[in-house]
């Protein structure tokens, strides 16, 4: 796929353009197929795939990848025989495209997502939603001035068991939630993704196509196909990957948008045998108005669990606390005390052995069997958006504000510094350095989008 400028771009599909211009007004009724074109198939994008063929509505014409394996497996799951391409601004120029889902690693999503609103599609996009704070406000932006639905993969947002654990906390059962942790916990002790030479691309992959926007660098088997999410130029690592459905789960239950100051601390502390640039051990804290600290722990060279086993989310409210599991959830109440705390002598804390009165503000209760990890409510609920051109569960700029958090705590994590953050300005306020990394280069001949 030979790289293209903006400009370029925008005359080459030209006559894609402005018939899908029109065709955005077709207004689509209940029982419609929303024809959807792939761009991206392999790992979670087979996952995603899945997800829309659970749909009856959904009817994928068109797939892409670079790697022919992952075409060929997604066309025999499909078995009607849709179009094939290795160049994503070919599905785009096709006319009878209603929607396309984007399942690209983290650095390709700005561009793909933003040629995909000028072709006139609707789009799905996986999360995280880009690699950088400034990518991410140029495709809020793309979308409103297209006038797309778009829906972010941050699909715990459409889950029937996250959206009632939400109403619950956001509903006062928790009390005032003062603390909030989450957790992504494995060990990948000694040899992590191993340390493979660098070497030439195995026969169907090309490698030039795959950098896109990133800089040249040889190619090495650890930088494709999952494994480049151990590396700074595709992904933001464990803190954007994981990190980004905990953030937005967390910010959804208090009701923000964005923290008000970031920290974090970590390293490749346990000597893995592999090449990997992302931390093995890392610790972020933001803090929210209203005062509320939020915690995210990565720990990849030991397997204990860090909270109640299995857990990823918890918020510690005044009442009681709530532990989010991959299969549930579960409130713990506080016992409430009612008496002064603590006793300052003896004699009072003998008084205090008549008096005391201990109560329970909130009722314990557990949740289980029911998976946090489905994607197909939130396939249901984009096909849903684009008949209906209402918002979706996560429209782009929620998925940005939750992106931006996790991307704030890779900063700090650079820059070993405490970060305050104008969210409605999108800088950093005391650190001038650290507003250049908002943004990044991209390899030319691609532009940055503006």
């Amino acid at each position: 796929m030979k790289p293209i400028t903006r400009r370029a771009f925008t005359k080459t599909i030209a006559a894609a353009t402005t018939t899908a211009a029109l065709s955005q007004f077709r207004v689509l009724g209940a029982n419609d197929r929303i024809r959807l074109g792939f761009i991206g198939l392999g790992n979670r994008g087979d996952q995603v795939l899945d997800a829309f063929l659970k749909q009856p509505d959904a009817e994928v014409v068109a797939l892409c990848d670079i790697y022919q394996p992952y075409l060929d497996f997604a066309g025999k799951k499909i078995g009607s025989n849709p179009k094939r391409f290795t160049d994503y601004r070919r599905l785009l120029e096709l006319k009878d495209l209603d929607a396309v889902v984007i399942n690209t690693p983290d650095h390709w999503h700005a561009l793909q997502t933003i040629h995909a609103c000028e072709a006139g599609k609707d789009v799905y996009v996986e999360k995280p939603l880009s690699l950088c704070v400034a990518e991410g406000r140029a495709m809020v932006e793309a979308v409103k001035r297209h006038k797309r639905v778009c829906q972010v993969g941050i699909h715990r947002r459409s889950v029937p068991l996250c959206r009632e654990a939400v109403e619950l906390v956001r509903g006062g059962a928790l009390g005032k939630i003062t603390a909030a942790r989450a957790f992504h916990i494995q060990n990948e002790w000694p040899r992590g993704i191993d340390h493979p030479p660098d070497g030439n691309p195995p026969p169907g992959v090309d490698w030039e196509s795959w950098l896109g926007p990133a800089p040249k660098v040889p190619y090495n088997q650890n930088r494709t196909f999952y494994r480049f999410r151990w590396f700074y130029d595709y992904s933001g690592g464990q803190v954007t990957n994981f990190g980004v459905h905990y953030l937005d789960f967390i910010q959804w239950a208090l009701g923000q948008t964005a923290p008000q100051a970031v920290a974090a601390l970590g390293g490749k502390f346990a000597g893995m045998e592999d090449n990997r640039e992302i931390p093995d051990t890392l610790e972020a804290v933001w803090q929210y108005p209203g005062g509320t600290l939020v915690t995210f722990s990565q720990f990849n060279a030991t397997a204990a669990p860090w909270s109640l086993p299995g857990c990823e989310v918890e918020l510690r409210g005044t009442k009681g606390t709530l532990y989010l599991f991959g299969n549930g959830y579960e409130i713990v109440p506080d016992e409430i005390k009612q008496h002064p705390f603590p006793a300052r002598s003896p004699v009072e804390r003998e008084r205090e052995k008549l008096y005391r009165i201990t109560q329970r503000m909130i009722e314990p209760k557990k949740v289980a069997g029911r998976s946090s990890s489905d994607t197909a409510p939130h396939a249901r609920n984009f096909l849903d958006c684009v008949k209906s051109r209402a918002e979706c569960h996560c429209d782009i700029e929620t998925g940005h504000r939750s992106t931006s958090a996790t991307l704030l705590a890779n900063i700090a994590l650079k820059t070993r510094s405490l970060l305050e953050w104008d969210a409605q300005a999108e800088k950093i306020t005391n650190h001038s350095a650290a507003n250049k990394l908002l943004r990044y280069d991209y390899r030319k001949p691609y532009q940055f989008p503006a």
